[in-house]
């Protein structure tokens, strides 16, 4: 096993260990405003995806790098569906005045 490897395997369990620990003591209230702004982090996760994806690797870099594309888009569409969820919840509705 190469120390590039070795290396980046335990980089993506120390990450793995440390996401899961940091999003498990968030309280619910903070849930929707921090998927609203992991959308962003997503995105960026779609693009090196797409790189590790082509970069042409192997068949393994590419089975990887399309499942990670693919698991960025439904966290992408997810965070952009609960957001406009959110927003909705903050429109008046129609026909109502608010009070003076």
């Amino acid at each position: 096993m190469s120390e590039a490897l070795l290396g980046g395997i335990v980089v993506f369990v120390l990450a793995t260990y440390l996401g899961a620990s940091l999003i498990g003591r968030v309280p619910p209230t903070l849930h929707t405003p921090l998927m609203s702004g992991a959308n962003a982090v997503s995105g960026i996760t779609v693009v090196g995806a797409m790189l590790v994806a082509g970069a042409g690797f192997g068949w393994l870099s590419n089975v990887l790098g399309f499942l990670a594309i693919v698991f960025a888009m439904m966290n992408v569409i997810g965070g952009y569906t609960v957001t406009d969820r959110m927003l909705e919840m903050f429109k008046k509705a129609p026909g109502k005045e608010s009070p003076k």
